[in-house]
């Protein structure tokens, strides 16, 4: 099951959706830190609904997520963004989920990795099941790239977001064919949980 980012009664998490060539994306946000994004919905209401399933409590739509949203549509243009130097925060996690999730945030873009690397790669080699239960619930698709993960079938595996493996296709795709970023945006630095 998902879990919630956990906020004192005084945060007030901000959501914000947008159109792409690869449906309406969103995010929410709390004192700067990504709580929840949703990706690939037919329309604005439908990323709106999800996104306020995704967090509860959001109430309030503002437009000061631009500078995410650019981003968003340039690594959908094709330029490499691996999107880590955004903050992100994620409560009530145990410490495999955390290990699963820091793991796949460091996957390479362009890279793709199977169940059980990433496994490995968290600490925890004979937990390729769980692990992607772990992928299935993640909560930041893009910026926590679950989509760079696959079976060792080489198939592609599942995907939760509406579209399904059609949409993690097209996230693959797009990645293989990138180019280097206009303004800077790739970096090395690693944003942590909080």
């Amino acid at each position: 099951m998902e879990t919630q980012p956990t906020m004192s009664a005084n945060e007030m998490p901000s959501g914000y959706v947008f159109s792409t060539s690869l449906g309406w994306w969103g995010y929410a946000h709390v004192d700067g830190a990504i709580i929840g994004v949703v990706i690939g919905h037919r329309t604005e209401s439908a990323a709106w609904k999800a996104l306020k399933q995704r967090v509860p409590g959001l109430k309030s739509r503002n437009n000061d997520g631009l500078l995410l949203q650019n981003r968003f549509k340039n690594y959908i243009a094709g330029e490499i963004d691996d999107f880590q130097d955004i903050l992100v925060r994620r409560s009530r996690l145990t410490s495999f989920q955390s290990n699963v999730l820091t793991a796949c945030r460091a996957i390479e873009h362009g890279e793709t990795v199977t169940y059980g690397e990433l496994a490995r790669r968290a600490g925890s080699p004979k937990a390729a099941r769980a692990v992607g239960s772990v992928m299935a619930n993640n909560v930041m698709p893009v910026i926590i790239p679950c989509h760079r993960v696959v079976p060792s079938s080489g198939q592609f595996g599942g995907f939760s977001a509406p579209g399904g493996v059609t949409l993690k296709r097209q996230l693959l795709d797009l990645e293989s064919r990138c180019h280097v970023p206009s303004e800077g945006h790739a970096r090395s630095l690693f944003a942590e949980f909080v």
